[in-house]
């Protein structure tokens, strides 16, 4: 394991897109504002994922502004988890965070999961405990999916669905991931022996 300490080290962000023209310069306004009030050195990844409106226009515009900004772009649309991959493969970071690029996701709970993982933990999983989606449709059935995953797994998470996570280097970069295994990451990471900790997110 990176025997670096985590207060050291450099944090990639990988960001899935698809067809999110109207959302990313927002986002890499929220994004970058919260990632330099950590202090520490970074990099956004973002994953062109077959978009089929402007979104790789407007990522070529924020890279030739942001040289922190690196961008991927997949030949058609393969799914969040795959493109997923393809930034954890190329984050150079010691802490990565995935993150959705919809703006559902608020940037600035960023340094409450990099802390986490500062206190020792390898895997951080946002949890959405106030989410504002329908209750019958959307919060009822995410509730039984999170019991179920964490019964079968022995892995105690209250919301796998949210993208927010914060990993270090090492383990993500060991866990394959192939058809939509994104939302099981902390699950099937759990056999490393790793530590994992849930934090509250906007």
């Amino acid at each position: 394991l990176n025997t670096m300490n985590p207060s050291d080290l450099p944090v990639s962000v990988v960001i899935p897109v698809f067809n999110e023209t109207e959302n990313l310069e927002e986002l890499h306004r929220e994004l970058v504002g919260a990632l330099e009030k950590t202090g520490r050195p970074f990099e956004v990844i973002l994953i062109d994922d077959g978009s089929t409106d402007s979104s790789w226009a407007v990522l070529r515009s924020l890279q030739h502004k942001d040289g922190r900004v690196k961008l991927i772009c997949l030949r058609r649309n393969f799914g969040q988890t795959a493109a997923l991959a393809a930034g954890f493969d190329h984050a150079r970071g010691g802490i990565i965070v995935s993150l959705d690029a919809d703006l559902q996701n608020d940037p600035n709970d960023i340094p409450s999961l990099i802390q986490k993982i500062e206190e020792g933990y390898d895997i951080v999983s946002g949890w959405r405990r106030r989410r504002k989606d329908k209750f019958l449709t959307r919060r009822v059935p995410s509730t039984i999916a999170n019991t179920l995953i964490s019964r079968l797994t022995r892995v105690r998470l209250h919301d796998y669905g949210c993208t927010l996570k914060a990993f270090r280097s090492e383990v993500i970069k060991n866990v394959k991931l192939y058809g939509e295994l994104h939302r099981f990451i902390p699950a099937i990471a759990s056999q490393l022996g790793v530590r994992i900790s849930e934090v509250e997110v906007n």
